[in-house]
């Protein structure tokens, strides 16, 4: 076979990726200029605390055992996980709360406390939600080539299934009180989707959820990604970290080597999980694209970014924070349209918080709490300035969390570390601070993300957040299969198969 692939980025797109390649026998490098595999999914500790600094939870675990089953491995033996009940917890503007979970009985008895209606449009919505996942999980969509033939394939069930509506507007048909409008349509902000504009199709996230559950990573999502990371190079693949990507050479059109500082890594495929702008417009020599190729790829549109805040408490939340919560302010249409069309900071907001020593104490020292508390914002098209901004709004959010929900929060405060936008994009090269990448509007869905395989370098192909199906990650995992099949009918090989795996005692 002798063909050599170069990964840029250990993300989890890049991981599964890589593992899909080496099960089939391909020389694959993956190269990250971090010191931790796993991309957004990086660890911090700090005074006896640990977080995770970006994704927090994961949905569709057999996206992940199927990795393994493709390795022949036991997934046991490296990874370990637990469902959660309630899945999250959702506060409202109003004070009044629900738990979000799996349970159909429960979910249309919370749900009637707010309209008797609303508790029995639970199922329709349900169903309509399982019909996007069938399309995109369980008929493959979401993991095959979105071709202009997939489009017009799908299209005929896509209108019928009013996949064209917003995420929102499919919400407000099934729902009346606004407060089940959010909870049946905030899932695009999971991925950096405004909820008002991202195609209804990804309403599929709620059935997801439902049929495969919302899971703890013994470890966290960092321990995801290392799981990962030792599968792959337990297979033969080679994983270099701290080696960052400079340039991306081609000749003739066509890819041929990795710069690093290390020097080159010579190269038959390159796939860049990078940010798609900071692989061709930084990476790539300004010769290498057409100048057609160079206006059509400026032409997409950025999605939100965030705020973060890592704070080890010296006590605990227990009967206010389960291990997922969601805090809203008192707006949600203006809230999002501040954050993604206006693109302003606004004096509220609404919160998601990570509390992980409610499952599993191990993540502070005894009697203390790791909170995440990640603030969605505009990205960095905004022009505010995080250096000037961040002391004040970190203030504000603590203050606000405070008042509501955690009593006598800002005085257990052990340690503390924020993330802004600005941070995305010196740490991570993530174009305007943004993490999620492009968008996940009706213009830029499905074949009108930037393509799994380049259609202007011959041998680089993109895999992660910024291509198809998108980001989170289920997605990026799913993005990996849809990049696999496309570099292995191209170096005519057959897609790996999944084995039993061996049984470990």
């Amino acid at each position: 076979m002798g063909k050599k692939v170069v990964i840029i980025g250990a993300g989890f797109g890049g991981l599964a990726l890589g593992i899909r390649l080496r099960a089939v026998g391909l020389d694959v490098t993956i190269l990250d200029k971090q010191a931790y595999p796993g991309g957004q999914a990086q660890p911090l500790r700090q005074g006896g605390y640990r977080f995770d600094m970006g994704p927090s939870l994961l949905t569709a675990p057999e996206l992940v055992e199927e990795l393994f089953e493709i390795a022949g491995r036991d997934r046991r033996a490296y990874l370990s996980w637990e469902k959660l009940d309630p899945f999250y917890r959702v506060y409202f503007w109003d004070g009044s709360y629900i738990d979000y979970t799996d349970d159909a009985e429960h979910m249309k008895a919370q749900l009637s406390r707010f309209s008797d209606h609303d508790a029995r449009a639970y199922a329709a919505f349900m169903e309509r939600s399982r019909a996007f996942y069938q399309a995109v999980i369980e008929e493959g969509l979401g993991r095959r080539l979105f071709t202009l033939r997939e489009l017009l394939r799908f299209l005929p069930k896509a209108l019928r299934l009013e996949a064209l509506r917003s995420a929102y507007g499919l919400a407000a048909k099934f729902f009346k009180d606004e407060r089940s409008r959010f909870i049946f349509s905030f899932h695009p902000l999971f991925i950096g989707g405004d909820p008002f504009r991202a195609p209804a199709v990804y309403q599929m996230i709620p059935y997801l959820e439902k049929a495969g559950g919302v899971w703890y990573v013994r470890g966290g999502m960092y321990g995801l990604a290392q799981g990962l990371a030792q599968l792959f190079t337990d297979i033969g693949g080679q994983l270099l970290l701290r080696t960052e990507a400079r340039r991306i050479h081609t000749r003739g059109g066509r890819v041929v080597a990795v710069q690093t500082d290390n020097g080159d890594i010579p190269a038959d495929v390159v796939v860049s999980n990078a940010d798609f702008f900071h692989t061709y417009f930084t990476l790539l020599d300004k010769e290498a694209l057409p100048t057609l190729a160079r206006w059509r790829l400026r032409q997409y549109q950025y999605g939100m970014s965030a705020f973060l805040i890592y704070a080890g408490l010296s006590r605990t939340y227990p009967e206010t924070l389960p291990h997922h919560t969601i805090v809203l302010g008192p707006r949600y249409r203006g809230l999002v349209r501040d954050i993604f069309r206006r693109k302003v900071l606004p004096e509220d907001f609404s919160l998601y918080v990570h509390a992980p020593t409610r499952t599993d104490g191990s993540w502070a020292p005894p009697g203390g709490e790791s909170l995440y508390i990640l603030s969605p914002v505009a990205n960095l098209q905004s022009g505010i300035s995080w250096a000037d901004m961040a002391p004040r709004y970190q203030e504000a959010i603590l203050t606000s969390l405070q008042q509501r929900l955690l009593d006598g929060l800002q005085g257990t405060i052990h340690t503390l570390s924020i993330y802004t936008p600005e941070d995305f994009l010196r740490e991570r090269n993530c174009t305007w601070g943004s993490p999620w990448g492009i968008e996940p509007r009706l213009t830029q869905t499905a074949n009108l993300r930037p393509p799994n395989k380049s259609y202007w370098i011959k041998g680089l192909y993109l895999v992660g957040t910024n291509t198809h199906p998108g980001a989170g990650v289920p997605g990026v995992i799913l993005s990996a299969a849809a990049t696999a099949q496309a570099i292995l009918q191209d170096v005519g090989l057959s897609e790996p198969v999944r084995v039993p795996a061996p049984t470990y005692e």
